[in-house]
């Protein structure tokens, strides 16, 4: 079945962060092959993902889906891959994204007598930002490994960071179809999915990429199940809520310790004042004016 959006179609929007694990968690041949097809697109090899690893409530869950959305999968060829769609992501999201990195890689079991280094699997941590630019140049796609800067050689390590930055696409949504990398589908098609205006542009792509055709489909039976979509925007509106109330209570104690803290300020700064006057008395160096008309004693 070819998938083909119209105007009507009212579809989910796929970079809300659990929309986006709905899509490519199900168990169906649909999503299998579209999780398939993204990684090997972003992480620019073709592999095979073999199975999910439940890092996190499993995806029929209607509760306690208020942690981070990430997709952690292992290739068959052992081979690891974290993938996260992050909305609305912290200004600390590189240092965060090289944390997790490392724990995807360090987390492998290579004891044994029978065991080396060189049975480490390839890791790769892949972070969609949707809403920020991270990175000053205009390159919407980045694949980060450990190098020496000065001489550029490369570590030839085992792990990987890759970014798509959906904020950078204006230049390469006017490209042909046929010109783009899979890289670059993948990433219009998150960006502009939901934008009306773009439809067309997305239904060639939908025909042109085997895999973005499967989470289509897939997408599209989650938008016309109403029960399914309700459930969706239940969990966004108790993330949004959630985050907007921790955020809220931020500023609110903040706004509370800078009010005290003026407080204390002009507390301590008219005890500086009555100070520097009772000195001044003391001495006899305040001025016989000021004494009269602030009755000031001089007494003592």
């Amino acid at each position: 079945m070819t998938v083909i959006f119209d105007d009507n179609d009212d579809l989910v929007d796929i970079c809300y962060d659990n929309v986006f694990k709905a899509v490519f968690t199900r168990n169906i041949p649909a999503s299998q092959m579209a999780l398939s097809k993204l990684v090997s697109a972003l992480i620019r090899r073709e592999v095979s993902i073999l199975t999910i690893c439940a890092n996190e409530p499993p995806v029929d869950s209607l509760r306690d889906r208020q942690i981070r959305y990430d997709i952690n999968c292992k290739a068959e060829n052992g081979e690891l891959v974290n993938v996260e769609m992050s909305l609305n992501p912290d200004p600390f999201e590189p240092v965060r994204l090289e944390f997790h990195a490392g724990k995807l890689f360090t987390g492998q079991d290579i004891r044994g007598a029978d065991k080396t280094y060189d049975d480490l699997k390839q890791a790769y941590q892949i972070a969609i930002l949707v809403k920020e630019r991270f990175f000053p140049d205009d390159t919407f796609y980045h694949a980060f490994e450990y190098y020496d800067p000065s001489s550029k050689i490369s570590l030839n390590g085992k792990s990987r960071i890759v970014t798509l930055e959906l904020s950078k696409l204006d230049k390469i949504v006017e490209k042909r179809i046929e010109e783009m990398k899979p890289q670059e589908l993948w990433a219009v098609y998150f960006r502009y999915l939901t934008d009306k205006s773009k439809r067309r542009k997305i239904n060639e792509i939908v025909g042109h990429e085997e895999g973005i055709a499967m989470a289509s489909e897939v997408l599209m039976t989650i938008s016309r199940d109403e029960v399914e979509r309700a459930r969706l925007m239940s969990e966004y509106k108790y993330q949004l809520d959630t985050q907007s109330k921790m955020v809220h209570a931020k500023r609110e104690g903040m706004k509370e310790g800078m009010q005290k803290g003026m407080q204390k300020g002009m507390q301590k700064g008219i005890r500086e004042g009555e100070k520097n006057i009772l000195d001044l008395l003391k001495s006899g160096k305040l001025p016989d004016e000021i004494i009269k008309e602030y009755n000031f004693e001089t007494s003592g």
